[in-house]
C-alpha cells in the first residue's frame, strides 16, 4: 500500500523542516514548497493526498493557491489544512468553500494537528503526553527558556526548532542560556528526558557549556548534571538572582564593559536593541559577541498587523505616540491607557492581542496590573516597558512571569521585533 502524501507550503524554513521530518517520522511521504507559486507547482506536478498551507503566503496568495487547486480536477478534492498567525473571520469564511478542514492558528497545538492530520491520512502519531508547558524568550543575547510540571520529549523536539527561529530572528552568534525548570519535582526516571533536554539546548544554540546555566530547586538535577563528564561546565543555580549576575558577568567580560550590574542588566539582558517569544509559533504549552541583526522593514511586518489589537498602558505621552505610529504602520489598532487602573476595567470586556505595560505608573503601576491579571487568570501576551535599572526590579519583573522586556528609550525596529518574537514565531 502507497504511503500517504503532505505537501507542506509555508514560507518559515524552520517550520518546514520540522513538519516535514516530524510527519516522515509517522511514516507519510511529506514535501515542501517554499511559497505560494511553488506550492501550486508541486502541487500541479504531484497531487498529494493532503496540503498543509499557511495563509501569509507570497508569490501567490493564499486564495489564489486555493483557486488554482479547485480549477484542477486532479486537486480540487484534496483536503486542506490552514495555518495562520492570524486571519480575519470574513476572509476564513470565503475560504471554506476549498475544502479545508481544519484551520489552526500560531502557536499550533500540535497535539490536536496530529489528530486532525491522522485522520485524513491514517498515519499513527506517537505523542509523549507527560505535563508540561515550555516557553522560549529572548533578551539581547541571552535566551530564556522555561518549562514547568515536567519534560515532555514531544515538546524538547519542538524546543530545538524554537531556538534556533530565536537565533535567526535576532542574528546572534553566541548566546547564553537560562533553562528554568518550575513547578516539577525529577528522580532518576527523568534522567533519559533531562538529558534529552539539555543536549537539544546546547545543540540548538550552540551555546558552550559554561554559557548554560540550569534554575531549580531539584536536588536530582544537581546531582545529575555534575555527574555527566559532558555537561560538566553546566552550573545548576537555585536563586534567579544569582543565574542573571552569572551571565551578566559572562556577557560584561566578553564585551570588555563595566561590571556595572544593574547597567549590564538593563543594557545587555533586558533590552532588545538590535537583536530578538511567540513568541508564537508550534504551541509551546501542549512559548558585544552578536552581529547586528538584519534590519526589520515595515513591509515584512505589515501583515502582522492586520487586525491586531494593542494595549499600550504607560503614563508617557511620548512613548504611547511612538507605539501609536508605529503599529498603525502596519495597520494594527492601538489603545493607549495612562494607567494600571483604566486598563484593567478596560479588560473586563475585552481581551488584547498584545500589551505593552509599563512598571511604574500612577494609581495602578505595572505589577499592580500583574498582579491583578494573574488573579483573574487572565492571560495575555506582556512586553514589559521600563527605564528602571535596579536589579530587584527586573527580578520581581520576571518572578511575576514576564519574560519579554524592553528598556526605553525605544526604537520602532526594535519593538517590531519584539512584537515578531511573541506573535509571529512558528514555535
Amino acid at each position: 500500500m502507497a504511503k500517504a502524501s503532505v505537501l507542506i507550503i509555508d514560507e518559515s524554513d524552520l517550520f518546514r523542516d520540522y513538519l516535514k521530518a516530524r510527519l516522515s517520522r509517522a511514516g507519510l511521504v511529506a514535501t515542501a514548497a517554499i511559497n505560494g507559486l511553488d506550492g501550486i507547482s508541486k502541487m500541479r506536478d504531484d497531487p498529494p493526498d493532503l496540503v498543509v498551507m499557511d495563509y501569509h503566503l507570497t508569490r501567490k496568495t493564499c486564495q489564489e493557491v486555493l483557486e488554482e487547486k479547485a480549477r484542477n480536477p486532479n486537486t480540487a478534492s484534496v483536503p486542506v489544512v490552514l495555518t495562520a498567525h492570524k486571519i480575519d473571520k470574513n476572509r476564513l469564511l470565503e475560504l471554506v468553500r476549498y475544502n479545508i478542514r481544519k484551520v489552526f492558528m500560531k502557536p499550533i497545538k500540535m497535539d490536536g494537528f496530529y489528530q486532525i492530520v491522522s485522520e485524513i491520512t491514517g498515519a499513527r502519531f506517537e505523542v509523549d503526553k507527560t505535563p508540561c508547558i515550555v516557553e522560549a524568550h529572548v533578551n539581547d543575547n541571552i535566551v530564556f527558556v522555561e518549562l514547568a510540571k515536567g519534560i515532555n520529549l514531544e515538546k524538547v523536539d519542538l524546543l530545538r526548532f524554537k531556538i534556533r527561529e530565536l537565533l535567526d530572528l535576532y542574528a546572534i552568534q553566541k548566546p547564553r542560556v537560562l533553562v528554568m525548570l518550575s513547578d516539577m519535582e525529577l528522580s532518576f526516571v527523568d534522567g533519559p528526558n533531562l538529558e534529552a533536554l539539555l543536549e537539544t539546548i546546547a545543540e540548538a544554540s550552540r551555546a558552550k557549556p559554561r554559557h548554560i546555566k540550569v534554575l531549580t530547586r531539584s536536588s536530582f538535577a544537581k546531582e545529575y548534571v555534575s555527574g555527566q563528564p559532558r555537561f560538566a561546565e553546566i552550573e545548576v543555580v537555585s536563586s534567579l538572582e544569582y543565574a542573571l549576575d552569572g551571565l551578566v558577568a559572562e556577557a560584561a567580560r566578553a564585551a570588555d564593559a563595566p561590571d556595572d550590574k544593574a547597567a549590564i542588566i538593563t543594557d545587555r539582558i533586558l533590552s532588545a536593541q538590535g537583536s530578538a517569544s511567540g513568541g508564537e509559533s508550534v504551541e509551546m504549552r501542549f512559548e558585544a559577541e552578536r552581529v547586528e541583526a538584519p534590519r526589520l522593514s515595515i513591509e515584512s511586518a505589515r501583515h502582522l498587523g492586520d487586525g491586531l489589537s494593542i494595549a499600550v498602558v504607560d503614563d508617557d505621552f511620548v512613548i504611547q505616540e511612538l507605539l501609536k505610529t508605529t503599529f498603525e504602520a502596519i495597520d494594527a489598532k492601538v489603545h493607549t491607557f495612562p494607567n494600571g487602573r483604566e486598563f484593567l476595567t478596560a479588560v473586563r470586556s475585552r481581551v488584547f492581542d498584545l500589551v505593552f505595560l509599563d512598571l511604574r505608573m500612577p494609581e495602578v503601576d505595572g505589577f499592580g496590573v500583574l498582579a491583578e491579571l494573574s488573579a483573574q487568570d487572565l492571560e495575555m501576551p506582556i512586553i514589559v516597558l521600563s527605564a528602571v535599572t535596579q536589579r530587584e526590579s527586573v527580578v520581581r519583573a520576571f518572578k511575576a512571569g514576564v519574560k519579554s522586556y524592553l528598556v526605553k528609550p525605544l526604537k520602532p525596529e526594535q519593538i517590531l521585533r519584539k512584537t515578531l518574537e511573541i506573535l509571529k514565531a512558528n514555535f
